[in-house]
């Protein structure tokens, strides 16, 4: 019993001993770490090194810059045009009528097939388009079609090994995310700028029929338009489009069209053309307080129909000037973005549930939806 104790005792003794010098050995390399620190400047650097640069590395080869040529009415002439002009007059057919225009915006590669989106206004009126890759490539861009409902352009280049974006999924963004913008302002080249996302679902802030921006505070300047908004994975959140601002330059407020919309976008034009959106046939306005004091009810929230197309799927399926919608599929009807909204996400040929109250009492509808004409260019 006694041996059994010594041979305990002494293998504790010894691990005690064994944790005391462990001990020691760790101050001991702490210590010389803190006194005899690395030279190397590369292990320096990498233990220094902050910041947002391998979301940039990996988003930014996706991101292209993109010009384009207008043709517009001369309306002044230059020396020698003005020379010209005198010795054969304002009509001759010499005179020049019209004069080319370069603009830029920017653009991103959604798809290694060689699909670019960008903003509808950067390449509205376009005579040619022009695309700079980032790694130096030029090519000429085809128009595949456009959505000037939600500023969206899409084109097509025929290249190889074309970097494409990755996808964020967007349901995860969160204001108060990192957010970068990248784009080509002012012509001087690829350009990163940091902010946060500010807000979500964002509408009334632009002539857009279809709004849902992402608001964020990452400087968007004249070039930016059309380029990419990322999150701090250098994953696609979003492609810039406006800024708010009185003065004409950027004030810390712009707004990008979230990524899902713009895919989107992509896949039914690639498909069709132009945006297969349902529609309804009806317009309305917000029930103000005025209006509801009026018509005699208590709080209430929903859209007051003004206007029915005639023969269109509102009117079949018997809605009327006077009704008040107050649900969609059973979503709760607060403004007329929401009717826009849920009728465009909707298919031709598909069914919707419309109630509301009419005269004071509840109704409950089935409407079939139409396609929505498509808008044309100015």
């Amino acid at each position: 019993m006694n041996n059994k104790k010594t041979i305990i005792s002494y293998f504790l003794n010894w691990g005690l001993l064994g944790l005391f010098l462990s001990l020691i050995f760790l101050l001991l390399q702490g210590y010389i770490q803190l006194s005899f620190p690395d030279k190397n400047p590369q292990t320096q650097k990498q233990a220094l090194k902050t910041g947002f640069s391998q979301a940039v590395v990996r988003a930014a080869p996706s991101v292209v810059s993109i010009q384009v040529a207008r043709l517009k009415k001369s309306t002044e002439l230059n020396a020698n045009e003005k020379i010209l002009e005198k010795f054969l007059g304002p009509k001759s057919p010499h005179t020049p009528q019209f004069k080319t225009s370069i603009s830029s915006g920017s653009g991103v590669i959604l798809d290694a097939r060689g699909y670019i989106a960008t903003n509808y206004h950067v390449i509205k009126e376009a005579e040619s388009i022009q695309v700079s890759l980032n790694d130096g490539r030029k090519t000429i861009a085809h128009l595949i079609g456009d959505d000037p409902e939600t500023d969206l352009a899409i084109l097509k280049i025929d290249l190889n090994n074309l970097p494409q974006a990755h996808i964020a999924d967007i349901s995860q963004l969160n204001i108060g995310d990192i957010a970068l913008a990248i784009g080509y302002p002012f012509r001087i080249g690829q350009t990163v700028t940091q902010g946060i996302i500010s807000a979500t679902g964002r509408t009334e802030v632009s002539a857009n029929t279809y709004e849902n921006f992402l608001q964020t505070d990452a400087a968007i300047n004249p070039g930016n338009s059309g380029g990419a908004l990322i999150n701090d994975k250098g994953e696609l959140v979003g492609i810039n489009s406006l800024i708010f601002t009185e003065t004409g330059s950027f004030n810390g407020i712009g707004f990008a069209i979230p990524i899902d919309l713009a895919i989107g976008v992509l896949s039914q034009i690639v498909k069709y053309g132009y945006v297969v959106r349902g529609w309804l046939g009806v317009g309305g306005q917000a029930l103000t307080p005025p209006i509801i004091n009026k018509l005699g009810l208590k709080k209430i929230t929903g859209i007051l129909v003004t206007e029915v197309d005639a023969l269109g799927p509102g009117d079949k399926a018997g809605l009327k000037p006077g009704d008040i919608i107050t649900h969609m599929n059973g979503q709760i009807i607060e403004s007329a973005q929401d009717i826009l909204n849920i009728v465009a996400n909707g298919l031709p040929g598909d069914t919707i549930e419309v109630t509301g109250l009419r005269q004071r009492q509840s109704f409950k509808i089935q409407a079939v939806l139409g396609q929505r004409p498509t808008m044309t260019q100015e």
